[in-house]
């Protein structure tokens, strides 16, 4: 099992409109990689930080070798993967680590994209489906990590969280999203509910662990309580590395009295005042989460490959629908 250490919970940025800090980044770098090493940011996870190339993939086909894939889309069908490791993160979300079918193997996802889960239950008519953004760097070998969310009566997420280690998953991808170049925009801002944060770490582990990529980020992320707040220490990591580029905003529904953030849904007023303008040049939003919230900020998708029209308070902000993309 991975190392634990006790979570040290970081406190929530004031709100402000639009800045960043201008002072060079603290040791670390652009050559820090962020790795996750046992669970999803919050109580009883551990983390490392390795010094090195974040783009452990393209080095290695440099140098002639190139990672073996386990996921290669087209006409591959599902892998049957087994469940390595089962960690807690929080009351309804765990992290589950699937190993790969050789321990030399990368994931073959690219960013963005996903992988997409299946079970059949003894009673079940037919099998359930469900995509899932792994939290595991794609460089990473022999593994894929997978952070879940247990709702009510959701058959997946239940099946994932009542399963233990030795037992399989049908698993197959990658499932092309938002394909990402560095730099290809100057500003994004991510936009994200509960487990829809997983898609936005991975754009984030893109960016930052690429010394060229020189884009802004902006995340807006909105919960229940603060203990529902995932990937948070990596947030607060990205922030003290890279104060002039890096932004997180905080929200909670059900807000202790000590807490310094912002409360209540992802609001009118707090897009304002800290989204890049929507006349900014070269900017992209990226929205993800539960329906009630997609709705509300952009919309939700028509279908994997139809984005819909763009809806909600978006719309009103005065941002085009090429702008954004709703994961």
């Amino acid at each position: 099992m991975f190392a634990r250490s006790a979570f040290r919970a970081a406190q929530p940025l004031r709100m402000q409109a639009r800045r960043y800090a201008t002072e060079a980044p603290k040791s670390g770098g652009s050559n820090t990689v962020l790795l996750v090493a046992g669970g999803a940011g919050l109580a009883g996870a551990g983390y490392y930080f390795l010094s090195g190339s974040p783009t452990g993939n393209k080095v290695a086909a440099a140098a002639g070798v190139e990672p073996k894939k386990a996921f290669t889309g087209g006409d591959q069908g599902f892998l049957s993967l087994k469940l390595a490791e089962v960690e807690n993160v929080n009351h309804n979300t765990k992290r589950l680590r699937f190993e790969l079918p050789e321990e030399d193997m990368v994931s073959g996802l690219h960013v963005a994209s996903a992988i997409l889960t299946k079970y059949k239950g003894p009673n079940d008519e037919k099998a359930t489906l469900r995509p899932y953004t792994p939290i595991s760097d794609e460089s990473e070998k022999g593994f894929v990590d997978l952070l879940v969310k247990q709702y009510p009566n959701g058959p997946m997420s239940t099946h994932m969280h009542n399963m233990t280690p030795g037992q399989r998953l049908d698993i197959k991808g990658p499932l092309p999203k938002y394909t990402w170049t560095e730099n290809k925009h100057n500003h994004i801002a991510l936009i994200a509910g509960g487990t829809g944060i997983t898609p936005m770490y991975q754009l984030c582990r893109a960016i930052f662990n690429n010394p060229n990529d020189k884009t802004k980020v902006t995340l807006i992320f909105g919960n229940l309580t603060e203990e529902d707040i995932l990937l948070r220490k990596e947030f607060a990591e990205l922030e003290n590395t890279y104060p002039q580029r890096f932004r997180a905003f905080y929200t909670l529904d059900k807000a202790p009295k000590e807490w310094k953030g912002n409360s209540g849904h992802i609001t009118k007023e707090l897009l304002k005042q800290v989204l890049p303008e929507p006349k900014s040049e070269n900017v992209k939003l990226f929205v993800c989460g539960p329906p009630g919230l997609m709705n509300a900020i952009s919309g939700n998708k028509v279908s994997p490959k139809d984005q819909g029209e763009l809806t909600g308070l978006l719309k009103e902000l005065g941002y085009e629908k090429d702008q954004v993309y709703k994961f």
